[in-house]
Parts: structure tokens; sequence; C-alpha cells
């Protein structure tokens, strides 16, 4: 029998799929998965919710699977949001020492990051995440943590991570429908480099990308801190769909093409694939060169729109680790010397490291962020437990939006 309070949740509503991971807390600190669920996904489009009794319906399929896999009733959950309305942006946050000896206290840490954290967004936006990068004392940069330091002013880099709060409300309202509660929310990227990253990967620099049925999410760390991050409205549903448009083939038929016969490799010599259908109707014969040029063509194009975001910021030179893919595109064949072919780095399919359980679960792309996000919450509790002032104000906006429903 598990303990209630030992148990963390992960759900990740996806455009193609809903995905389950349940953890549990070890004696020692760690978090061991015990259980998955998994269901296809309805209602999402582009990782946005467009029909809420759809998306309730495969929610609700999906923790069944894994309440049964984990042996455990699941009554609250921490879910990812992702969609084109996430924004970023890197800001700084300083206050003055007043303390008669000058020495840095965790009040002034915890109102500089509250500083940091104060910035012009637009009115119908909130912040998700405001993550600490770096403190300054007095101009000296680089300082991991500043109390007890001697110092006039206390300066600290943040990452921003922003999106529409309706759009947020939609995710959650959704998940309170099943009924579940939302213990909090993370940004897709952002769990999924949590899962996939090892400290001495985020400390070399590297590239996650989560590429999706309807986004891409991408987060780039540098120095052992996030640098820069983004959803691109774009995923392997635009594959399906070129497909579909290219060969003139209805959706379900592009889908199964690209499961059973699609590549990023595009052959040198051309080979017919012989496609069954209806009773009555002629079989399909269709090119594999021209299946794989649509594919390689759409994926290329959205690993490019990336590169273009890091080499805006100029992140190239700091990726020592290389890139990181994951999510359902991560399973196309050809997709990591394509990557290495756009980026010149090296191109690893995420696994995820950073906890134990099942290898089934660790080694499939598609439960990354579910992972992540079990991650997150860990990591959450622990800084509540270490920091309640600061960590209950980072907290505050999901209860403003839980209480918006």
């Amino acid at each position: 029998m598990f303990d209630r309070e030992k148990i963390i949740v992960g759900l990740e509503v996806g455009t193609t799929k809903v995905c389950v991971v349940v953890g549990e807390v070890l004696e020692d600190g760690n978090v061991m998965i015990i259980g998955t669920g998994q269901a296809p996904s309805a209602g999402v489009r582009k990782g946005e919710i467009v029909d809420v009794e759809l998306a309730v319906e495969k929610i609700r399929e999906a923790i069944a699977a894994a309440e049964e896999n984990a042996g455990v009733e699941i009554h609250n959950v921490y879910a990812s949001v992702t969609g084109g309305h996430i924004r970023c942006f890197n800001n700084r946050g300083s206050v003055p020492v007043t303390n008669e000896d000058r020495e840095i206290t965790e009040e002034e840490v915890q109102n500089v990051m509250l500083n940091a954290k104060a910035v012009n967004i637009p009115m119908e936006n909130v912040v998700i995440h405001a993550i600490r990068q770096h403190f300054f004392v007095d101009g000296h940069d680089g300082i991991q943590n500043p109390v007890g330091m001697i110092g006039a002013r206390l300066e600290a880099d943040v990452h921003v991570i922003h999106g529409v709060r309706t759009r947020l409300q939609n995710t959650i309202r959704v998940i309170k429908e099943v009924p579940l509660d939302v213990q909090n929310i993370a940004v897709s990227g952002f769990a999924t480099a949590l899962a996939v990253l090892t400290t001495e990967q985020q400390q070399l620099g590297a590239l996650v990308l989560d590429i999706g049925g309807g986004t891409t999410d991408y987060v780039v760390y540098r120095g052992g801190t996030i640098q820069h991050s983004g959803v691109l409205a774009v995923g392997g549903d635009h594959i399906t769909n070129d497909i579909a448009i290219g060969l003139r083939i209805p959706m379900n038929r592009a889908e199964q093409l690209k499961i059973e016969h699609g590549s990023l490799d595009v052959p040198a010599v051309d080979e017919i694939i012989t496609f069954k259908r209806e009773v009555g109707l002629p079989d399909l014969r269709l090119s594999k060169q021209q299946l794989c040029q649509i594919m390689r063509l759409r994926v290329e194009e959205t690993l490019t729109l990336v590169k273009r975001e890091l080499e805006k910021h100029n992140l190239f030179e700091y990726l020592g680790a290389g890139v990181f893919i994951t999510g359902g595109c991560a399973r196309l064949r050809g997709l990591a010397a394509l990557a290495e072919e756009v980026y010149g780095l090296p191109v690893t399919l995420g696994h995820t490291k950073t906890v134990g359980g099942p290898t089934a679960a660790l080694e499939s792309p598609e439960f990354a962020t579910a992972i992540g996000l079990v991650r997150y919450a860990l990591c959450t509790q622990r800084d509540q437990h270490q920091r309640p002032g600061w960590s209950g104000r980072l907290g505050q906006f999901i209860s403003r939006l839980r209480n918006l429903l």
C-alpha cells in the first residue's frame, strides 16, 4: 500500500496522446516511477483545448490506465501546458542590501527574485515560470547562492515564461472536470528538459527539442540554467497533413503511411508502396521517394526555425552536450541524422536519465514530459520546505487561476 502523500502524478494532455506518469518519493528523497497510463487524445489542437467533453473523456481513460498500472488512486496532478501563445525573455532584478552589516539574507534573495519577476507583459498574460539563472553582488557575476555574502546591491537574472491566462485556464478547467485537482502547472519544454538532461549536461549546455503532434517545444541550457525557450505551433500532425495534401489521400491513411513507411532518409532508388483500400476500390500505389521527401522538407523546416532562434541569441557555441530530441516525432526514422545535418552538433534521441523505474517508460520519448512533471513536482516540494516564502509567492498564480474557474 502506497502512502498518498508520497505519490506524485504528471499529466500531459497532448495533441495526439494523453500521458500519465505516477511516481513515488523514496526515503532517500529521490523518485521512482511506479506506473504509467496513456490514451489517444481528442479535443486538443496544437497543444490547446478545443473540445472540453472529448478532452475530459480521454484524460479519464489515461488516468484509469495509470491507476490500474500503479495500483493507486489518483486525486491530484501536475500538468503541462503548451501552445503558440507561450512567450519567454530574460530579465534582471535589483535591490539594495539595507542590513546594517550588509550581510545578504534569505529575505533579500526573495525580494530580488520578486523584483526580477515584476515585468511588463500583456494584460491578458500571466507569468508561468520565473526561473533563476545567476546572482550578482556589487557587479560580481556568476554567484549561485549569495546568502551570507557582504554587499551593497544584490541583482538576479531570471528566465521568465508567460502565456495567455484564459488559454492556461482552459487546460486547468478540463482537468478539474475529470475531476482532478491541479497542484501546479509547468511548460512542457521545461518539464521535458528536467527529465532528459543530467546536471552535467545542463552545465555543458544543451538544446532540448520536444516534437509532439501539435507543437515543438524547445529549451536551451547554458552553464546549468535555462537561457532561452519557446514553442512553435508545428508538430507531427503537420507532417501528416503535408502527406495527405501531397499524395492526395485521407488524413487517416496519411498517418498510417507516415508510421509504417515514412522516413526522413530519402531513398536513392524509388520503390512503390502498395496500399490496400476499401472493398471494390483498386489498390493505391504511391512513391516512397515522394513520401520521404514531403516528410523531410517539413521536419527540416521545423528544425531550421529553431536554429534561427538560437543563432539570433548567439547560443550555438554554448551547446557542449549537443541536441536532445523527445516527443512522439522522435520515433521518425532518420531524425537524428537530419538534425545533426541541420545543427552540426551531436544529436541524442532523449531517454529519461533522472529517475528510476520501468525501462519501457524511461525509454519512451512520449513519456518524457510527464516524467519531467514528476521531477518538477519533486523540486517544487523540496523548494517549499527550504524556502517557503519565495515558493509560496511563486505558487500563488496557479491558485489564482484555479479560483477564477
